[in-house]
């Protein structure tokens, strides 16, 4: 694969998602986080975090999202242990904005100039690797506890998928999605929360028995969920087209199936239960932090979330959160599958520090300090010895969550997939304006229309790589 060509795609998807390249030294920026969270982050051009050295200790740069309150404390915090185990490493994060980060890490991977180690999206590991900027972690996997310590469904974003065995990151969390659901509205529709929610048709079954309920003389929407004005819009909909026996690109790697019979069949079940009056039609106009906000005042009868909503309710309403349980996202006729994102761990193939970069992995994909991490972010560990633990047993709304693990699927782990996201967001997001009427009456012709134009579009991406 031609590094040039890596870089037109990329090319290609800061000038679609209009990103703001880098400038020199360090900004202070206004983030958005992929729960919605927002706050000031300071972040630094690539050029600032270069290998160093500090008296006798070797200095390990690393380069961290926003990936809770309090980043850079929360992370060293957490490494602490580490820290006094190992004097002789010294470990120097920088906080990356969201909006800025692939900017940055598209210049180190061609500049050379980069940390020792970076945190990657699962869907970014793929596109940095193929430009060749990363270090094949194979031989050193063993370190990390081997493959089979972490959640089966993490591994393959840590490769390019039919380029090889290589392993170009560690999975370091999970971010997915199960249903949280209202007991007390279950209770009073005559809904069994341990079997209702299993299937697609029993879900629905359910969502109907659930929209007439009156909860204080009020009645609640069944569901309620985000539209296109989320940034989750692609992540929405995967489990509902995968569950239909869809997906997204083709086994050859090149071709964009998002169209199918089978996903356009998903597609329309999940945004027909809105014409059906069983989601809310005016919570499609909100983004999922606005639609977790509102669920945590009472508003919508369930809505599918992430683990970190769990934190929230607990904090923010703990009375609402002893009428809340989870379950897992519902099976559907060709199986049950959970989108599951997150991120990795890699180091720099320029990096001057790896073995200690390797120690300080070693220790970040230990069942301790993942567990540690999460419990300041929110997420899910990807480490299989974690969900063994009290981190689950502890909070009875994780059980759903580890019971999810095993159905876990992510994005196909390719080049083009980063550049092809937009062009399915705006597929996606076109969807939901027909079902919500801007093109006039819904019409599931338009819907399987704006699919064949994605697929066509999508296409042209993925045959570059």
């Amino acid at each position: 694969m031609k590094k040039k060509l890596i870089l037109s795609l990329l090319a290609t998807t800061l000038a679609a998602t209009s990103v703001v390249g880098c400038g020199s030294g360090s900004t202070e920026t206004t983030t958005t986080s992929s729960k919605g969270e927002t706050g000031t982050t300071v972040s630094a051009s690539p050029d600032a975090a270069k290998d160093t050295t500090s008296g006798d200790k070797t200095v390990v740069t690393m380069w961290i999202m926003p990936n809770s309150g309090e980043a850079e404390a929360d992370f060293m915090t957490m490494l602490e242990p580490f820290l006094e185990a190992n004097p002789d490493i010294e470990v120097q994060p920088t906080v990356l904005d969201w909006g800025s980060a692939w900017t940055k890490l598209t210049t180190a991977a061609t500049s050379g100039e980069g940390p020792d180690i970076t945190q990657l999206g699962t869907t970014q590991i793929a596109a940095i690797a193929a430009m060749g900027a990363l270090e094949d972690l194979t031989p050193v996997y063993e370190r990390f506890g081997g493959e089979a310590a972490f959640v089966d469904a993490t591994l393959p974003t840590t490769q390019i998928l039919g380029a090889g065995e290589e392993r170009y990151a560690a999975p370091w969390f999970i971010d997915t999605r199960a249903l949280f659901y209202r007991k007390d509205i279950c209770e009073a529709a005559g809904v069994d929360p341990t079997k209702d929610f299993e299937t697609w048709d029993s879900f629905k079954a359910a969502l109907t028995k659930m929209k007439d309920v009156e909860i204080d003389g009020v009645k609640v929407p069944a569901l309620g969920m985000p539209g296109k004005n989320d940034w989750n819009v692609i992540h929405n909909y995967a489990p509902w087209i995968w569950g239909a026996g869809g997906d997204f690109i083709a086994e050859d790697n090149k071709t964009s199936v998002i169209n199918s019979d089978e996903a356009f069949k998903g597609v329309k079940f999940y945004t027909e239960l809105a014409t059906e009056g069983l989601m809310s039609m005016p919570a499609l106009e909100k983004n999922s932090s606005e639609i977790e906000a509102l669920f945590n005042a009472g508003e919508f009868a369930s809505m599918f979330s992430g683990a970190y909503e769990i934190a929230t309710l607990r904090k923010e309403q703990p009375e609402l959160a002893e009428k809340v349980g989870t379950a897992p996202i519902p099976e559907g006729p060709e199986g049950r599958y959970a989108f599951f994102g997150g991120s990795g761990l890699s180091v720099f193939k320029n990096s001057k520090n790896k073995e200690a970069a390797y120690r300080v992995l070693e220790y970040l994909m230990t069942p301790d300090a993942q567990i540690a991490y999460q419990e300041k972010c929110g997420n899910l560990p990807a480490v299989k010895a974690a969900f063994e633990t009290e981190f689950v047993t502890r909070e009875e709304m994780r059980v759903a969550f580890k019971e999810q693990l095993q159905y876990g699927k992510a994005y196909p782990s390719v080049a083009g997939w980063g550049p092809s996201e937009t062009l399915l967001q705006k597929g996606l997001s076109n969807v939901w304006d027909n079902i919500m009427g801007v093109f006039g009456p819904y019409d599931p012709a338009k819907t399987q229309e704006f699919l064949d134009q994605t697929a066509s579009e999508c296409t042209t991406i993925y045959s570059q790589q």
